[in-house]
């Protein structure tokens, strides 16, 4: 904040709305039909379908929203003077063409699938847990929140590794290449810095995941409930 100002923690802010409409809106909105196109939408239905579902909705969201995802990145960790909006995307498309907007979609798409099988089919296994333990509706705010707090635990358990390496890939300058691709990431970060340095950060991005996931998770069961879907 002393040498960026205090608008600095509002950085890229514009792409990371383009990402969460794109991807969020799809990971999120899709997982309840998806789930039930599966087969997986009983109460008692296998877990492994509802984090199946999960992994679906998540990996077509990555694809959609990985250039938006990029151009938030290199925006944030922009230390230098903010370019315009269409100036960063000119500047990519020059240095690396269409496919620079997609760098790192490879780990990004492990990342979304892990993040929604874990961050989904936790929330929905646990409703029935709480429902069972409290005598709690399923559907009462109540329900959602607590399973969506342990939703919030175990994605920043799971996705951790995957943000660490996302976030080196996506944060190399426009002109060069850091790193041949995911696997190549990964073993270096491991060499460099241990291998738990995959969790560094954890605490700050527990304290991101849980209320966030919360607040989408009432928010979808919320849509869900007014447009007379079926909730989660």
């Amino acid at each position: 904040m002393r040498n960026e100002g205090l608008s600095a923690f509002w950085k890229g802010i514009p792409w990371a709305y383009c990402r969460e409409g794109s991807y969020t809106a799809i990971r999120l909105g899709a997982y309840a039909p998806v789930r039930d196109a599966i087969g997986a939408g009983a109460p008692d239905a296998p877990a492994h379908m509802k984090f199946l579902a999960g992994a679906l909705t998540g990996a077509v969201g990555s694809v959609a929203g990985n250039p938006f995802d990029v151009l938030k990145t290199l925006s944030q960790t922009n230390k230098s003077e903010s370019l315009p909006l269409m100036s960063l995307v000119g500047k990519m498309y020059r240095d690396q063409g269409i496919g620079g907007f997609y760098r790192g979609v490879q780990v990004n798409i492990m990342r979304a699938i892990t993040l929604n099988a874990t961050k989904m089919g936790v929330y929905d296994i646990s409703k029935g847990y709480v429902v069972d333990t409290t005598g709690w509706q399923r559907n009462s705010a109540k329900t959602a929140f607590c399973s969506s707090f342990l939703a919030g635990f175990f994605m920043t358990v799971t996705v951790s590794p995957f943000d660490r390496v996302r976030t080196a890939l996506m944060n190399q300058p426009t002109d060069a290449k850091l790193y041949d691709g995911m696997t190549d990431c990964l073993v270096k970060t491991v060499r460099n810095e241990g291998i738990l340095s995959l969790w560094k950060g954890f605490i700050p991005i527990w304290a991101r995941f849980a209320p966030m996931a919360t607040l989408q998770l009432l928010t979808i069961e919320f849509l869900y409930s007014s447009f007379g879907f079926k909730g989660i």
